[in-house]
């Protein structure tokens, strides 16, 4: 058995690892007018975040995969699937899949493979850390932006006289 990836990004390997959990906790179960309420027109739906996040776990899935088995590759570009058709379970699953490789992958991953670096088109050279940091980072500011628009839609508009204590942001 390998060493564990770096110690400074088992944080970040734990939260990556609850994330199709707490996702799957928040909306398993949301019906469709919830997963499909939009705040408006040019914003985001749930389901539409969760397309999304299917689409950039894809991709940096791949570009993990780059950087564990090749010396400085080309990191791809985003290219959207569309997803934002297909039912909610199907998308929390292919999510929860695929993220499940990508912790896989980064914990057999020799210990040194944090400091492994991929060429990024904008960004340049980021290590394999700072690719899985981001990934964290961007997951929990999805994970912000689902919650506020479940919290508008289904919560805030019942809440009666306690809506002068909050002011969801979706």
């Amino acid at each position: 058995m390998q060493p564990a990836l770096a110690p400074e990004v088992q944080p970040t390997i734990a939260l990556l690892e609850k994330m199709p959990v707490v996702l799957e906790s928040l909306v398993h179960a949301a019906p469709t007018d919830i997963l499909d309420w939009k705040p408006a027109p040019e914003r985001w739906s749930i389901r539409e975040v969760m397309a999304h996040l299917v689409d950039i776990e894809r991709l940096y899935g791949v570009r993990a995969r780059l950087m564990v088995s090749e010396d400085a590759p080309e990191l791809p570009r985003l290219a959207p699937m569309g997803a934002s058709s297909v039912g909610g379970v199907e998308l929390l699953a292919r999510f929860g899949a695929l993220r499940n490789e990508l912790v896989s992958l980064v914990k057999d991953a020799p210990a040194s493979a944090a400091t492994r670096v991929g060429m990024h088109e904008e960004l340049g050279r980021v290590t394999l850390a700072q690719l899985l940091n981001e990934l964290a980072n961007h997951d929990l500011g999805h994970l912000r932006q689902i919650a506020e628009l479940y919290r508008a839609r289904v919560f805030y508009p019942n809440a009666g006289p306690f809506q002068r204590y909050s002011n969801p942001q979706p």
